[in-house]
């Protein structure tokens, strides 16, 4: 199927009630998300047979529609089931991107603010592989910087903070680079634009403490309990730039890729490292039921 020259993998999409095949227009040039974004979401990832950390993706779908101010319609658990269904539409073992939204459809004072009682919901659910950990992924420091809650929903999974990174990325990716290293609004490490970000050095491993500058992520928060569990030193904590440019490995978190090895900072290569290579099969084992 295409929508505005561009192709789409094999996708699902549970709207007002029901399960359309495809990607359905569902809002339109007055939509209160789309127009002045009011559109929150979540990712979880379907892999190998599995869904970890599915309910908790469809938590936190919650709690982003709150903070905007929308009223979320479901249960934690009915999305977990919705999608679960969505899932199940696909062959098993399908690599699946699990992706429940809120928005607003009208807007109150001008507009601007979102009407709560318009809140929409819908679950889409799209074929997308795995990224290989075993690849290259190089990253440097951009000049854009994460914003705070004074400034930004920074408390939300929310659509309208993505563009930050997409420029971000544009300018380290002109540069040759794969992904960008944005600080907070102090100047220290805060998180890649895509991913969270852990460290090693001497054998303990070192992350950026969540200041409120970004997501404490799900599969961030699940790696530190994994590591910790195994009997690694895992530190929360301000982390300079020029630390993560002296680290013995880097690596990165995040629902989209899980545990990737980092091989690449600046002009200085590294090798995908012990630490990382252990984070990622204790994620694995985790996930299968282990």
């Amino acid at each position: 199927m295409a929508h505005g020259g561009t192709a789409w993998s094999e996708t699902w999409t549970y709207f007002e009630g029901a399960w359309h095949e495809g990607n359905p227009a569902i809002v339109s040039a007055r939509t209160h998300g789309l127009w002045l974004g009011s559109c929150v979401f979540d990712g979880a990832r379907a892999f190998e047979g599995v869904t970890p950390d599915l309910e908790a993706h469809c938590g936190r779908v919650n709690a982003s529609a709150e903070a905007f101010g929308l009223t979320p319609g479901h249960k934690a658990g009915e999305i977990m089931e919705l999608a679960q269904d969505g899932v199940a539409k696909f062959d098993k073992g399908t690599a699946l991107y699990i992706k429940p939204m809120y928005w607003a459809e009208q807007g109150g004072y001008y507009g601007v603010v979102p009407l709560a009682e318009t809140t929409q919901f819908c679950i889409s659910v799209f074929d997308t592989a795995m990224p290989d950990p075993g690849g290259s992924f190089s990253i440097t420091k951009t000049s854009f910087r994460r914003p705070t809650l004074e400034t930004a929903p920074v408390d939300a999974k929310a659509a309208c903070l993505y563009p930050n990174s997409a420029r971000a990325l544009r300018e380290v990716q002109a540069l040759g680079f794969d992904n960008a290293v944005l600080l907070d609004a102090m100047g220290n490490v805060a998180e890649l634009a895509t991913a969270n970000l852990f460290m090693v050095k001497d054998g303990v491993v070192h992350t950026p403490y969540p200041n409120g500058t970004f997501l404490n992520g799900i599969t961030r928060q699940r790696v530190i309990k994994l590591l910790r569990d195994a009997g690694r030193n895992v530190v929360e904590r301000i982390i300079p730039y020029r630390e993560l440019q002296d680290a013995d490995e880097i690596f990165s978190t995040g629902n989209y890729a899980k545990v990737v090895p980092i091989t690449k900072i600046d002009d200085r290569d590294l090798q995908p490292g012990p630490v990382a290579a252990l984070a990622r099969e204790l994620y694995w084992t985790f996930a299968h039921g282990g």
